[in-house]
């Protein structure tokens, strides 16, 4: 993808709203990580929206610490956590500064910079189904970005100054599907995962990915 289509970054106004409008409008966008010359992008095709206080699954549920700071500020920033001891989730803030909420990126669909992704990821690419081991799951996401807690954590996503940002590159609507987050025990009714239907790079096994009843 030739950088001058990638569009323009998502403006932290876009973020300051509820996650729940949030998360399905992120959904056919592009993140991009930018090194130089080098560029690696992906659309999202799969998200989650963490509420806050309100939502015991969140980890602002327990209040502002020192690990969640970036949830508590401006919107717009990226929020990166270690989990389960092996890899690292991309998060992003939303709602105003001083009300905690955000959207789990949980995968997305490589475009460029596929060679590099496959080799951060340690994965030999040669059947198309082979793609999806890339950017398929959270934890596959970061690890082909080369997304840390260290090197990322508060970085803003709304300006191309930034190494990492999102973009709308006028793809335009996809269909979504709305059904419980995975892996949730607490709050785990709401339907607030959010999936490009179809769409083979989606993560979760295929109960996580039928219409979902309220």
């Amino acid at each position: 993808m030739p950088k001058a289509k990638l569009g323009v970054p998502l403006s932290r106004h876009f973020y300051d709203r509820d996650p729940r409008l949030i998360g399905p409008e992120l959904l056919g966008k592009v993140l991009v990580r930018r090194e130089g010359e080098r560029l690696l992008v992906a659309r999202i095709v799969e998200t989650e929206a963490y509420l806050g206080a309100d939502d015991l699954a969140a980890h602002a549920a327990s209040g502002k610490t020192a690990r969640n700071a970036v949830l508590f500020g401006p919107p717009g920033y990226a929020y990166v956590y270690f989990i389960y001891g092996n890899h690292y989730c991309l998060n992003v803030s939303c709602l105003p500064d001083g009300t905690p909420g955000g959207i789990l990126f949980r995968a997305a669909e490589p475009l460029y910079g596929i060679e590099e992704m496959a080799r951060r990821r340690e994965v030999e690419i040669t059947l198309p189904g082979d793609l999806r081991k890339l950017t398929s799951g959270p934890g596959r996401l970061a690890e082909a970005f080369g997304i840390t807690r260290d090197g990322d954590n508060g970085k803003d996503l709304t300006t191309a100054r930034s190494d990492l940002f999102i973009v709308d590159d006028d793809f335009g609507r996809v269909h979504m599907l709305a059904t419980k987050r995975i892996g949730i025990t607490k709050s785990p009714n709401p339907l607030l995962r959010y999936v490009v239907e179809g769409n083979p790079f989606v993560s979760g096994p295929p109960k996580f990915n039928r219409r979902s009843e309220s």
